[in-house]
């Protein structure tokens, strides 16, 4: 090898150990050029528009007590939505309170303002004991997800040394989870085998961490030492991958990774309460359009039967007519005509007059229809953009 290319090796890696992973997102990949500027998000149109709207609801909520907003559609349920959850995650709402939200009025909102912090975002900040987390020195006494990764030659296929460390960092942070309330569960299977990792649950959602060897292809002795740990699936703009830094180990970021973990938990319960909340607000909303829809349906049950009656009627009046022109006809030809005919014709007359009777709605009482209960189909004319059998927009 060149020179030339030692000395570019040489530089790429004094620049790789100047990567801040605190600027490195759980995408996984690394930058290869400096990032573009790009202004802040609350520069952003779309996120003044929600401060405005935010403060606006802040300041109603705070003078009028509640804020009701009725007949919404579900996109301006959804931005409303949007607007409360920017004043949370700003922290606009007053000291002490929180916002919520119940159905007004089918389809609507009612905003209030409630004390204290939100009964499921338990997890507001870093918990008790957020200090440094302790890393055994041993492999010994380890939590049973960690021991049966240990015993896992298809896992964490690395150099012995590097093997060891991920799986002291991986039992530090489990014994700290379980300390904290936490569960930890076997993680998800990864299509790598030079990974390994554990799943801490925190208020029903799971989150993986897993340690691997950052760059085991190098053949610089330095780079091939490094191990990385990462939080999967992480969201935009947090961090989500940890490594040696000259200014603190890895052993000393397991507490940073455990608080992303809980501030994770605490923006997912949100998440959680919003869509259990939203759904409850379309189910008001379908089962108000489902009331309105059975009594459409229902009318028109009796408006068909009123028309089959009212046709029955218009049937029954003109053979009543006609019986009673037969009967005048026969009249004018008693005693004038064949006796044998003229008795032929009042039977018919008879028979004729109790078939009348029979289909004329009108012969007795009519009383109230029963009316059944309608079938999707008969419902899918009035219920417009809903779906008949759950509440949900019709596809």
């Amino acid at each position: 090898m060149s020179s030339g290319w030692r000395s570019a090796d040489a530089m790429r890696d004094r620049w790789l150990l100047m990567i801040d992973d605190e600027s490195t997102v759980a995408d996984g990949g690394e930058p290869t050029e400096p990032a573009k500027t790009r202004s802040p998000y609350s520069e952003r149109p779309i996120a003044r528009a929600q401060q405005v709207k935010a403060q606006e609801l802040i300041e109603r909520l705070v003078a009028e007590g509640r804020v009701r907003i009725a007949d919404l559609d579900d996109d301006e349920v959804a931005e409303w939505r949007r607007v409360v959850n920017y004043a949370k995650r700003h922290g606009l709402e007053p000291a002490g309170k929180r916002i919520e939200k119940v159905p007004y009025g089918g389809p609507g909102l009612e905003q209030f303002l409630a004390e204290g912090p939100h009964p499921n975002a338990r997890s507001q900040g870093p918990q008790v004991g957020g200090g440094p987390v302790p890393v055994p020195a041993r492999l010994g006494h380890l939590h049973p997800v960690v021991a049966a990764l240990k015993d896992d030659e298809r896992r964490l296929m690395m150099p012995p040394a590097l093997r060891r460390r991920s799986l002291l960092l991986l039992q530090g942070l489990a014994a700290e989870a379980v300390r904290r309330g936490y569960e930890v569960r076997r993680a998800r299977s990864s299509s790598s085998r030079r990974e390994g990792g554990v799943d801490v649950t925190v208020d029903g959602f799971a989150y993986t961490v897993s340690a691997r060897q950052e760059f085991p292809e190098s053949t610089n002795p330095e780079r091939s030492a490094r191990l990385v740990v990462e939080l999967a699936h992480g969201l935009t703009g947090r961090p989500g991958r940890w490594r040696d830094r000259k200014t603190r180990t890895l052993e000393e970021a397991l507490g940073l990774i455990l608080e992303e973990i809980e501030a994770r938990a605490v923006e997912d319960t949100r998440r959680r309460q919003d869509e259990r909340q939203a759904r409850a607000e379309r189910e008001v909303r379908w089962q108000a359009a489902m009331d309105a829809a059975k009594e459409q349906a229902l009318r028109e049950q009796l408006a068909q039967v009123l028309r089959e009656e009212a046709g029955g009627w218009r049937e029954a009046a003109a053979l009543s007519a006609y019986c009673m022109a037969l009967e005048r006809r026969i009249g004018e030809s008693d005693g004038a005509g064949d006796e044998a005919a003229l008795d032929s014709a009042r039977r018919w007359l008879e028979w004729a007059r109790e078939y009348v009777k029979s289909i004329d709605p009108l012969s007795g009482l009519p009383g109230m229809p029963h009316t059944r209960e309608p079938t999707p189909e008969e419902l899918k004319p009035h219920l417009r953009e809903w779906n008949p059998h759950e509440p949900e927009p019709r596809r």
